[in-house]
């Protein structure tokens, strides 16, 4: 299995999980489709920044910030057909499902990393969102249902798109390869478990239907490529103060052995992350992106508190097996208002830890 430990030819190498603060011009090309002169040269301008500061804080893993999205999971309605596009009451975008999903435009993503592979040496992630946490947001009872019966037949629907996307990626020069799946996860809290017990046809079923979509993802990235799954409860719904879910990975740790990925990018930090014992049910040979730094606005780990973080780790799974990286994207949604100046420093205590830990365990 290739790895980032491997890859990037050193202990603990960092990562950030994908998404940064947008400055508020980015936000009005992306999210209020300013279109003045120049503005395509403005956002590649952003782009170039978002990467210098992870090169800055010294990150060996980067992405583009997402800027270029309006937000993580609404990238799809980019790629096909078969979308309405609105906003939520707090004026984040929303997108519905209302017609037959089928292609509008290849290459979006890969595009994204072509860009950024053009930009820098360093190790280049590549984010998809999962095709059931698709089906979770996007699907609606009452639009949708005409066309798509089910959530599970609208994941279903989304795959082979999802899945031709993942292969151009890998093409243009993606190091890694990122299934973002925090629906697999929610299914760790016992109040979102009771709500599927109750109306579909139980948790259980849909962590397994779920890993199992990512997997479909992920079939034809290649052998060259780091195929990886994050998992979450959603940390960027808590940036925002909505609901807290919490719970450990036990619920879910048999799903999580069913991934066919090469690493797995994992929540810790957080309260109600569970302990970090349930990584020694996991195969032997999968990579584990600990999330060892809080991403909530205020809370900033210094190298202190994730040296601490990642050394419990160690014990369970050995120091060649972990990566380091934040627990969640730092602002999922265009909406999200984050100083991206705290989020530098949160980085820089990462690398610093990482260095840390090199001295120690090298």
């Amino acid at each position: 299995m290739p790895s980032l430990v491997e890859r990037s030819g050193t202990l603990f190498p960092t990562a950030v999980v994908g998404s940064l603060p947008r400055p508020d011009y980015v936000r009005e090309i992306v999210v209020d489709g300013w279109r003045g002169e120049g503005w395509e040269r403005h956002l590649d301008a952003g782009v170039c920044y978002a990467i210098s500061v992870q090169e800055a804080a010294g990150i060996d893993v980067i992405s583009d910030g997402e800027w270029r999205r309006a937000s993580y999971i609404g990238i799809i309605a980019e790629m096909a057909h078969g979308f309405e596009l609105g906003y939520a009451p707090d004026g984040r975008p929303w997108t519905v499902v209302t017609g037959e999903v089928t292609s509008k435009a290849t290459g979006v993503i890969a595009d994204e990393i072509a860009f950024v592979r053009g930009r820098t040496n360093r190790l280049i992630k590549a984010t998809l969102p999962s095709p059931a946490l698709l089906a979770e947001r996007m699907w609606d009872p009452e639009r949708s249902s005409s066309v798509y019966e089910s959530p599970r037949a609208f994941a279903e629907a989304v795959v082979p798109l999802l899945r031709a996307e993942a292969a151009l990626v890998a093409k243009a020069g993606a190091d890694m390869i990122q299934v973002d799946d925090p629906h697999l996860c929610l299914l760790v809290d016992p109040e979102v478990r009771a709500q599927y017990d109750d109306e579909w046809d139980g948790a259980d079923a849909e962590a397994e239907f779920s890993a199992d979509m990512d997997n479909e993802v992920l079939a034809d990235v290649g052998d060259d490529v780091i195929r990886a799954v994050h998992l979450c409860r959603r940390a960027g719904a808590r940036v925002r103060g909505e609901a807290y879910h919490s719970g450990d990975y036990d619920h879910i740790v048999k799903d999580l052995a069913r991934l066919q990925t090469d690493h797995l990018t994992l929540e810790f930090s957080s309260p109600g992350a569970g302990d970090v014992n349930v990584l020694e049910q996991l195969p032997d040979d999968l990579e584990i992106g600990l999330g060892c730094v809080s991403v909530h606005p205020g809370e900033v780990d210094d190298s202190d508190a994730i040296v601490e973080r990642v050394e419990q780790a160690i014990e369970v799974v050995g120091a060649e097996r972990i990566a380091l990286n934040p627990d969640c994207g730092f602002a999922p949604g265009s909406a999200a208002r984050v100083d991206l100046d705290e989020v530098y420093q949160k980085l820089r205590y990462q690398t610093e830890a990482a260095k840390r830990l090199r001295e120690i365990y090298a």
